[in-house]
């Protein structure tokens, strides 16, 4: 079994962003597996499991036939207790894997920097708590069509938004979903834009906007990509003592 974390990568250009430094900060190990380009998705999670976002739906398994692996990764990653994070898509994909419900979202898109309102339950969760320490709505990216309507039987909300109610969830004691993205560097955000569809927008301001907010992200969501090393290494710890 992998003492590495597994990242899952459906685009080339919906990478780990900041998660990458982060993680190597904390002295965590990844491998990204990025079955876009034909790799295999493991059925292994190895100590952690990062699934990130991309352009397609999280029920689009006849245009990314490695959907369907990676729902059952995500699933037995929950089952079994390893740290699990779920990244737009990846929060998507982890719902409709535990029995919840993503559909197309009934508000349109929601794009750019936005706040992100913590609920109260979000005080004393392992990964949220630190971020709550420091703000209650801390800023963060967005970009998505689709939206996570029902969250998975059990699943606890701890953040809420003004577009879209459900933008994340701890699932047992060791997954979370989150449908904004705490991993988006400004670069990452404007090759988004660059390549989308976008005529209704103002892309050089959402641009800015992201790009000027940058001290603050880094500020806001460093801590959870922290905490989420310090979950891995507790699993990987406690998986050596048995």
């Amino acid at each position: 079994m992998s003492e590495r974390v597994v990242v899952v990568e459906h685009e080339a250009h919906a990478g780990l962003g900041f998660f990458a430094e982060w993680l190597e900060d904390a002295g965590i190990e990844y491998e990204v597996v990025r079955p876009h380009r034909g790799e295999a998705v493991p059925s292994d999670p190895g100590a952690g499991l990062v699934v990130l976002g991309g352009s397609p739906s999280a029920w689009d398994d006849d245009g990314c036939a490695w959907l369907p692996d990676t729902r059952a990764l995500i699933a037995g990653a929950v089952r079994s207790g390893v740290p699990t994070l779920g990244v737009c898509l990846g929060a998507q994909l982890m719902t409709i894997a535990c029995g919840g419900a993503v559909e197309r979202g009934s508000n349109g898109l929601e794009i750019g920097l936005g706040s992100v309102e913590l609920l109260p339950e979000a005080a004393d969760d392992r990964l949220f708590g630190p971020v709550a320490a420091a703000a209650a709505e801390p800023r963060a990216v967005q970009y998505h069509y689709d939206a996570m309507t029902a969250l998975p039987p059990g699943a606890v909300r701890l953040a809420t938004g003004s577009r879209y109610p459900n933008q994340a969830y701890r699932l047992g004691d060791s997954a979370w979903a989150v449908q904004f993205h705490p991993e988006a560097t400004p670069e990452i955000f404007a090759s988004w834009t660059a390549a989308g569809d976008l005529a209704d927008h103002d892309v050089a301001e959402l641009d800015r906007e992201v790009k000027e907010a940058e001290p603050a992200l880094r500020a806001a969501w460093r801590p959870l990509a922290e905490a989420f090393a310090g979950l891995v290494r507790e699993h990987r710890e406690g998986r050596g003592r048995r």
